[in-house]
C-alpha cells in the first residue's frame, strides 16, 4: 500500500505558567555589562534601552494576550521531509474572482510573525478598502529551525531545500500553481521556488536580492552593479559581524542566547532598529509588545541557535546555483530603509524582471512596518497572474 499523504493537523500552542515564571526570574536576574558613557547604539544594543525593554518584559508584557492574538489565524503542523512544519493557512474571504494561492517566506530574525499584520489585508482586501478581486489564499510557514517548526537534528537545511519543502506543502494544501513572495532569507527561498519549480510558480515577488554573489569578470558588470557590490562589502565590514558568526560558529553564540533572555533580546532588537525605516528610534516602527512578541517566540521555542545555523547552510550553496536566472515573472519592491538595495541592472541579470518599485516608506521588515503599502505592492504585482493559478 502506498504511504498516506501528509495530513495537516490544527495547532494552537499554549504556554504553561511555570515557563513564563522561569522567564521572568531570568529577566530579573540579568547580569548587565558595563558600557562607555554616551555609547548609545554605536557599539551595538544600547544598554539603557535594553534595561527598559527587559523591565517591561519582566513586569508588564502580557504573553498570554499576544499568544491569543496570534491564535486568530488558522494554524497547522504537517510532517514534510521528516520535519514537523508549522504554518498559517488563511483562505480568501468572499472571493470576487480567481483566487491566487500565495506562499510568504520570512527571514531572520523572525518567523510567521513578520506577516501577522498583512495577512488580513491580503485575504480580505474588500474589508480594508481594496478590491475584493485581489484576495489571496495565504500560506505562511515557519522555516525549519524557526518558530514552531521542528529544529533539524542533522545538518541545517539551506534555502534550496526549504523551497522544495514549500513546493511540497503547497501540493499537500491542494495548490498546484501559486505565487511566491518573501524578503531576507525568504527572498532566497522564493527565488529558488522560481528557479527549481517554474512549472508550479506563476510569479515571484521579493523585497531584496540578497547579498550579491558574483564570480564572473567584474568588467562585465555595469558601473552601478560594481558600486553596489562594493557598497555591500563595506556594509558587511561594519554591520555584518552577526552574519559572520552565524555562518562560521553559530553554536558558540547559541549557548548565551539560549540561556539569557536579555542577551536574546539584545541580539534581535539591534537588528530591528538597524534594518527598519525608523531613523534610529526602534519604537517608531515596533511597539514594545511587538518587539517582545517576536523575541518571546524565539525564547519559548528555543530556536535562536537553529535559526542561525541556516546561514551556515546557505554559505555552502555552490556559486553555480547562485548564478541561476529566475525566468518566471519577477517583481521587486525596494523599500527605502532596507539594506544593500540592488540596482535594476543586477535584478535583470538575475531574474525576468517585469516590475520594480520603490515605495515611499518601510525597511527590511516591510510587511510588518508598512503592511498597507506591502499589501498593495503584492496585489498590484500578482494581478496579471491570477488566472494562471485558480485556488
Amino acid at each position: 500500500m502506498p504511504d498516506a499523504p501528509p495530513r495537516p493537523e490544527p495547532f494552537v500552542p499554549q504556554t504553561a505558567p511555570e515557563v513564563l515564571d522561569d522567564l521572568r526570574a531570568r529577566l530579573r536576574a540579568t547580569r548587565w555589562p558595563d558600557t562607555p558613557e554616551d555609547a548609545g547604539w554605536s557599539l551595538g544594543t544600547d544598554l539603557a534601552y535594553l534595561r527598559e525593554l527587559v523591565a517591561y518584559w519582566a513586569d508588564e508584557f502580557d504573553w498570554p494576550a499576544q499568544e491569543a492574538a496570534l491564535a486568530r489565524f488558522p494554524r497547522f503542523r504537517v510532517e514534510l521531509g521528516g520535519l514537523g512544519i508549522h504554518f498559517v493557512h488563511v483562505r480568501a474571504a468572499a472571493p470576487a474572482g480567481p483566487v491566487l494561492p500565495l506562499v510568504l517566506s520570512h527571514g531572520w530574525p523572525d518567523s510567521f510573525w513578520r506577516y501577522s499584520k498583512v495577512i488580513p489585508l491580503l485575504t480580505d482586501p474588500g474589508a480594508h478598502g481594496a478590491d475584493p478581486a485581489d484576495a489571496f489564499d495565504v500560506v505562511v510557514p515557519d522555516m525549519p529551525g524557526y518558530g514552531y517548526s521542528d529544529r533539524p537534528t542533522g545538518p541545517p537545511l539551506d534555502s534550496i531545500a526549504v523551497a522544495g519543502l514549500w513546493a511540497e506543502l503547497m501540493d499537500v494544501l491542494g495548490h498546484p500553481r501559486f505565487g511566491a513572495a518573501g524578503g531576507d532569507m525568504g527572498s532566497h527561498v522564493s527565488r529558488y521556488l522560481g528557479l527549481d519549480h517554474p512549472d508550479r510558480v506563476v510569479a515571484v515577488h521579493r523585497t531584496d536580492a540578497g547579498v550579491p554573489v558574483y564570480t564572473g569578470d567584474p568588467a562585465d558588470l555595469t558601473p552601478e552593479e560594481r558600486a553596489w557590490i562594493e557598497g555591500a562589502g563595506a556594509w558587511g565590514a561594519t554591520e555584518g559581524a552577526y552574519a559572520a558568526m552565524h555562518r562560521t560558529k553559530p553554536q558558540t553564540a547559541a549557548f548565551g542566547l539560549t540561556d539569557s533572555p536579555a542577551g536574546l533580546a539584545a541580539w534581535i532588537v539591534e537588528k530591528l532598529r538597524a534594518w527598519s525605516d525608523c531613523d534610529g528610534d526602534v519604537e517608531r516602527r515596533f511597539t514594545k509588545d511587538e518587539i517582545l512578541t517576536n523575541v518571546t517566540l524565539y525564547w519559548l521555542t528555543g530556536t535562536i541557535g537553529s535559526s542561525m545555523r541556516m546561514y551556515r547552510a546557505n554559505a555552502a550553496i555552490a556559486p553555480a546555483q547562485h548564478a541561476g536566472r529566475v525566468e518566471v515573472p519577477s517583481g521587486f519592491s525596494l523599500f527605502p530603509g532596507d539594506v544593500v538595495r540592488p540596482p535594476r541592472a543586477w535584478l535583470e541579470r538575475t531574474a525576468n524582471v517585469v516590475r520594480v518599485t520603490e515605495p515611499a516608506r518601510g525597511g527590511h521588515f516591510a510587511p510588518f512596518e508598512e503592511p498597507e503599502l506591502y499589501a498593495e505592492e503584492l496585489r498590484t504585482f500578482f494581478r496579471p497572474y491570477r488566472a494562471a493559478a485558480p485556488g
